[in-house]
């Protein structure tokens, strides 16, 4: 009897999990993963393509990127930066709250997966924001679809103002029962204004006024208060773009408690300091939190490679080049692209030595996905889970160039940066999205997480 015919196989490929690296090939059928082994166990395919060797990983997924869309669409859309993720070997993202409106409310949640959804390439989820006044709001954005919530603890931002205390507490409490995970950008609101204020008056506006604004410490306090709001409610939180080495005692503190606490950074931490401003054109290297003196990035390296900071994300948001290009750093924007780049930085460091591929498998397709509740659907190349795949050219060299970048603002700190190893073909849910840096598909294709599997 003949073995059914299936859509898809990747042969002679070198399939890459957390636990290891094995030759093999992956069956695929009806945007499904439904068998991985060797090349002689694998059913017969309408379409076969020889990986010729490559490493097959599962689909990064990114769980902080900021889409610009509604209200920014000069920045990025979401035609744009999806096409950016999938060349850059990205298949899920999730999309922070603080476009014009903020997604607010179950109608924003709503309103902006409808505008997404003609648009994305890859799969995708929104946040919903946490304010003083939607606390009622928050069950139903998550019956909208919002797939986790944002916390803004460090804002000065109007459309996303930082809640008092209390409000967080409760909206934590009312999160915690109906099990979403929420994402905190964790600075004291207080200290920041505080700061700033000072500093301004003394008619500072150099790149080193904006370092000197986030001290370390308001970092450092916001991190423990978080810890210990989610001990409290039982709210799992997730730490944000995390960039200050004086944080992770608390956060391995936590985690030794049995707090349910995971948190990111970002390459921009890991492989920039203050030391390269000037190589990044000085001002554009604004982000928040900064990037940070020499001393960080060391340890923050290691506490990602051991797992203690257990994913990395890309805080992927882009702004026009006039916007990064200001003289003064108050009136700089904050922010640079990153769904296009992380991959190819962090296989840089496999090629390297510093990590394996394992490693990187890891962190930024296994972890994120085990947090935000998609684990084993995404993240993984196991039989029954979306056939969300990158295939991996370990000898493929590169330089990053923003003018090559597929997103709207594409000024970055990494130019002129040297890599080696990329992704070179890209599936979401078995379709071929992205191949040697081309767009092969329609928009249109990515799906809503909330939407049925």
């Amino acid at each position: 009897m003949n073995a059914r015919l299936v859509d898809l196989v990747i042969a002679n490929g070198i399939l890459v999990t957390p636990d290891g690296m094995t030759p093999g090939a992956v069956a695929i059928d009806g945007g499904r993963i439904v068998a991985t082994g060797s090349d002689a166990a694998m059913p017969p395919a309408r379409r076969v393509i020889d990986a010729g060797g490559r490493h097959v990983i599962p689909g990064a997924i990114d769980v902080h990127v900021h889409i610009r869309e509604p209200g920014f669409s000069h920045k990025e859309t979401w035609a744009s930066a999806t096409a950016a993720a999938a060349i850059g070997g990205v298949t899920t993202v999730l999309d922070m709250p603080n476009t014009n409106p903020p997604t607010a409310t179950a109608q924003a949640v709503a309103q902006k997966i409808a505008l997404a959804s003609p648009q994305a390439l890859i799969d995708f989820g929104v946040y919903g924001y946490i304010g003083e006044d939607n606390i009622a709001e928050l069950a139903p954005m998550a019956r909208a679809g919002a797939a986790a919530f944002k916390l803004y603890l460090g804002s000065d931002n109007p459309l996303v103002p930082c809640p008092n205390d209390g409000a967080v507490f409760d909206a934590m409490a009312e999160i915690a029962r109906f099990g979403r995970r929420v994402t905190v950008h964790a600075e004291n609101t207080g200290i920041l204004r505080w700061r700033e204020a000072q500093i301004r008056a003394a008619g500072r506006d150099d790149l080193q006024a904006h370092l000197d604004q986030h001290a370390d410490i308001a970092t450092v306090e916001a991190v423990s208060r978080i810890a210990l709001f989610s001990e409290w409610t039982g709210c799992p939180v997730h730490i944000a773009h995390e960039s200050c080495r004086h944080s992770l005692p608390l956060i391995a503190d936590a985690k030794r408690r049995g707090v349910d606490l995971t948190a990111e950074t970002c390459p921009h931490y890991l492989f920039l300091s203050m030391d390269d401003a000037q190589r990044a054109g000085g001002n554009p290297l604004r982000v928040k939190p900064p990037v940070r003196e020499a001393g960080h990035a060391g340890p923050l390296f290691e506490a990602l490679a051991s797992g203690l900071i257990d994913m990395i994300s890309t805080d992927h948001a882009p702004h026009l080049p006039d916007e990064k290009r200001q003289a003064s750093i108050w009136r700089t924007a904050p922010g640079f692209p990153g769904v296009e780049t992380s991959m190819r930085l962090m296989l840089t460091q496999v090629a390297a030595g510093a990590i394996t591929l394992p490693d990187y498998v890891r962190m930024a397709c296994e972890a994120p996905a085990r947090a935000f509740g998609l684990y084993p659907r995404k993240g993984s190349l196991l039989p029954g889970t979306d056939a969300d795949i990158v295939l991996v050219d370990m000898n493929a060299a590169g330089i990053i160039r923003g003018a090559d970048l597929h997103s709207i603002g594409n000024v970055t700190p990494f130019e002129g940066m040297a890599t080696m190893g990329m992704a070179v073909m890209t599936l979401v849910r078995g379709r071929v999205v992205a191949e040697a840096g081309r767009i092969v598909a329609d928009h249109g294709w990515g799906r809503a997480l909330s939407a049925p599997a």
